[in-house]
């Protein structure tokens, strides 16, 4: 087949060129969405007139035999046509002649690649919505077996405060469900359609571009023909989604990481998901939730590769486009690879609750429920606070835990201390002291374990 756009040119292409500028190697994977688009695009324009009826099932079944060919590896790809438009298109004119040269008809490569990536978009972020129901599920069905367990909670990787550790799955959830909602948030914008905007201008041909919205399922057409063909912000927007998932993966990665090695010994990871040292015998090493953390920032990364793609960019179509898809496809790979481990990570991996429960009291972990306990009795916040960093400086001294101290030793620091300092005092009394809404304590957290049991459900 002839080029697409080779009647003005006499010479033939240099072939190092046909290889710089084809992008069939990459974007293959919009054969779905492109025929699917295509279809729409035939059936629009035989309610138009400008197709007939016979020539629009025509082309459709040919489109069909052409995606169940791709499908099954049958189909076979060149370079010299360049992306997976102009394959399939050559397929179509190969199998109908004529009537599968009209099937371009009021349509550009510029607004049908615009549709077949919102289209893809807009399928991978339900999958990605998906996969992340799965990890917080994951989570959420573990909380029920760990509901009586408490670790402590960290700042500046310091112990801070006693929480029950299914405080920390839900954490997961929160962070999880904040990028559901920015997917969410962001399939409205995909949910656009480019189709029918042609290269730039629109068309002089009678369409109707509400048609082939509500064809693909699309909410309505683009009101700006200029917009469609540079518009790459929905790609760079589900990106930074992708990339936010990332972080938090890694987030989660990084924390499980530590909580597995022998100086924390809270987890064990399952067998399945460790592998072994070439050298020394006794390892088991994180790898996967190290690839998890790493990988993240191949993810990130390709934020800052598609601003600056589109950054210069004058309107409408340049081709300097075509490379938003690598770093796209990548960044989604990327993400759906770690999200389909995590469930049965989270799942497999076992608390060393009596490697916890041995040093739980260690860290002070009852101090900041303590000074809480001394406002309760009428001493304003700074000197309480103070009271108690003298308090655990006298236990430092000592080599032991406030709840160790002499009950004359707390009052000789703050007379306002009575007796029932004893229920404030360790770290399962400080958990029971925490009360409130959304906080580590048992009633906070079993209210929204039931909330998101709810959600998931």
């Amino acid at each position: 087949m002839a080029k697409a756009w080779g009647g003005r040119f006499e010479g033939k292409t240099d072939p190092r060129v046909e290889k710089f500028t084809e992008s069939i190697s990459f974007d293959a994977r919009l054969a779905a969405v492109d025929i699917q688009g295509s279809q729409a695009h035939a059936r629009m324009l035989a309610q138009c007139g400008l197709l007939e009826a016979s020539e629009c099932e025509a082309i459709c079944r040919a489109l069909d035999a052409i995606g169940g060919e791709i499908a099954r590896g049958e189909f076979p790809f060149r370079v010299d046509l360049e992306d997976i438009h102009m394959h399939i298109e050559s397929a179509l004119i190969a199998r109908l002649g004529d009537v599968g040269r009209k099937l371009h008809t009021a349509r550009s490569r510029n607004d049908q690649v615009a549709t077949d990536l919102k289209l893809y978009v807009r399928s991978a972020i339900d999958q990605v919505d998906r996969l992340l129901t799965d990890v917080q599920r994951a989570f959420v069905e573990r909380s029920a077996s760990d509901l009586d367990v408490i670790v402590p909670g960290y700042t500046h990787l310091q112990r801070a405060q006693p929480v029950l550790v299914v405080h920390y799955w839900l954490a997961y959830c929160e962070k999880f469900a904040r990028d559901r909602l920015r997917l969410a948030d962001c399939r409205t914008r995909v949910n656009i359609s480019p189709l029918g905007a042609a290269a730039l201008a629109g068309t002089s041909l009678p369409i109707d571009r509400d048609l082939s919205a509500k064809l693909l399922g699309f909410s309505a057409p683009a009101g700006n023909s200029l917009d469609v063909s540079s518009d790459r912000d929905f790609v760079i927007e589900f990106t930074a989604c992708l990339a936010l998932i990332a972080a938090h993966l890694s987030t989660w990665a990084e924390e499980w990481i530590l909580w597995c090695t022998t100086e924390f010994g809270y987890l064990k990871l399952p067998d399945s998901y460790t592998t072994g040292s070439s050298i020394m015998p006794q390892k088991r090493n994180p790898d996967v939730l190290e690839l998890v953390r790493g990988k993240s920032a191949r993810v990130m990364s390709a934020v800052p590769h598609l601003l600056t793609l589109v950054k210069g960019l004058p309107l409408a179509y340049n081709r300097d486009l075509q490379e938003d898809k690598v770093a796209l496809f990548d960044a989604l790979d990327t993400t759906v690879a770690c999200l389909e481990l995590v469930p049965a990570i989270v799942a497999g991996a076992v608390l060393q609750r009596d490697r916890i429960a041995a040093r739980l009291e260690e860290g002070f972990l009852d101090a900041t429920t303590l000074m809480e306990y001394l406002i309760t009795k009428g001493v304003p916040m700074r000197t309480a606070h103070e009271t108690v960093g003298k308090l655990v400086a006298l236990c430092d001294s000592k080599a032991c835990r406030l709840v160790e101290l002499p009950f004359a030793d707390l009052q000789i620091a703050c007379p306002a201390i009575g007796s029932d300092v004893s229920q404030v005092l360790g770290s399962r009394n400080a958990v029971a002291a925490l009360r409130s809404f959304g906080s580590g304590g048992r009633a906070a957290v079993t209210e929204q374990l039931t909330l998101w049991e709810k959600r998931l459900s």
